[in-house]
């Protein structure tokens, strides 16, 4: 006979609770080493041949090859069969670093800091956070992400269990609660990409939703600007700064608003989605101009929207792509970012596929893959370069500006 847990007392159902709980921290305990060692053992940098690292460092294969052997680059390593072994990308930036090839704004160009936002969640925002931090590494610029929701999924695809591998004074959680914070610089972690630094989050973060409500209702209001203090003390480091903010308008993500610079969102091409994104759109016009009341309305460089999550085999889903170009216009990235098994396969387990050096499912799935990905990261990638007065040179002759 099943029990009706409406109509069980509460205090009775504290035991089976207790029970479930113990059950459950048992299993994850006996997990957790082992979980620990396969990541350990996984999570490595990417690596390029010679030609691929030409691409990346602005040079050919022969200056990169003369360099190592006058001495200026150390020789790669190489197999039995002295085949030579991929260059990681820590060596691709020391080539870039001997070339005079790195891609830095000037110390007078401002911090990009890029906010991925949607209310709604399951649009691919870590997804997308994520591999956008990944390719700026892999082209060459320092970039920080930081994870913002409670959730953790761009976390995750670090290679960690948050709530397991993580404390709450490993995240964001401290400096939002503690005034006296000067400094983000305890939170950064670095990750297996050289040039990339990650600020996790983990489950714990969630309360610092209540915490800043209830201070902001107390009159703090300028508590807003307390992300924007973390990320400005830590900016002179970086190119880049990527933000993962919960899908709700909370405080969290209002603190995101504040803090950035720029706005990218993903759109799933679903009427739901479509729909969502509208309802999103709507009120964020309202809380800017509610923020504006206020002097706290953020200064954006730009704003973009990503189709994501596309299955090109759904007519309904290109009529909607359609419509959203004809109503975002310029402000839509040209490139979907279609739905991949390659995507699917590295996703879950926890990976990325800027990481891996062969494919997860086939080539000719992983290239496709490759393609979209890195068309929609490479359209970011102008918009930040054009808010930066260093590279208006560069873009002119690049044929972007």
């Amino acid at each position: 006979m099943s029990t009706n847990l409406a109509e069980t007392p509460a205090a009775s159902l504290a035991g089976p609770v207790a029970q479930l709980a113990r059950r459950a921290t048992a299993v994850v305990s006996n997990l957790r080493d082992t979980a620990r060692a396969a990541r350990s053992g996984a999570r490595r940098e990417p690596t390029f041949s010679i030609s691929e690292a030409a691409r990346l460092v602005g040079r050919t294969p022969a200056a990169i090859r003369e360099a190592e052997k006058d001495g200026r680059l150390p020789e790669p390593p190489r197999t039995e069969t002295n085949r030579r072994v991929g260059y990681t990308l820590a060596q691709v930036n020391d080539m870039r670093g001997v070339f005079g090839t790195r891609p830095w704004r000037a110390p007078d160009d401002p911090c990009a800091v890029i906010a991925v936002q949607n209310f709604k969640g399951g649009v691919g925002k870590s997804t997308l956070s994520v591999h956008l931090a990944q390719y700026l590494a892999i082209q060459g610029y320092r970039v920080a992400l930081i994870d913002c929701d409670s959730q953790a999924s761009a976390t995750t695809l670090f290679g960690y269990v948050p709530d397991l591998d993580l404390g709450e004074d490993e995240t964001l959680y401290p400096f939002l609660r503690y005034e006296e914070m000067t400094s983000l610089d305890y939170a950064l972690k670095k990750t297996h990409f050289d040039g990339l630094e990650l600020i996790p989050a983990n489950l714990r973060l969630f309360q610092s939703e209540y915490e800043l409500a209830a201070r902001m209702a107390r009159g703090g209001g300028r508590l807003l600007d307390r992300l924007a203090q973390g990320i400005a003390s830590v900016a002179d480091r970086f190119d880049v700064v990527i933000l993962d903010p919960p899908p709700a308008l909370g405080a969290i993500s209002l603190s995101v608003l504040r803090a950035a610079n720029a706005l990218v969102v993903p759109v799933p091409p679903t009427v739901m989605d479509f729909s969502s994104t509208a309802a999103f759109l709507a009120m964020l016009d309202e809380t800017l101009e509610e923020l504006a009341t206020r002097d706290l309305a953020p200064a954006l460089n730009f704003i973009r929207v990503v189709a994501s999550k596309v299955d090109e085999n759904k007519s309904m889903q290109k009529e909607l792509i359609a419509l959203m170009r004809q109503v975002f216009g310029h402000v839509m990235i040209r490139t979907p970012l279609k739905d991949s098994a390659e995507i699917d396969n590295v996703t879950a387990r926890l990976m990325t596929v800027y990481e891996l050096d062969g494919p997860m499912t086939s080539k000719a799935v992983r290239d496709r893959c490759l393609t979209y990905l890195n068309g929609v990261n490479d359209e970011i990638l102008v918009d930040i370069r054009a808010t930066w007065p260093s590279h208006a040179g560069r873009l002119r002759k690049e044929g972007l500006a």
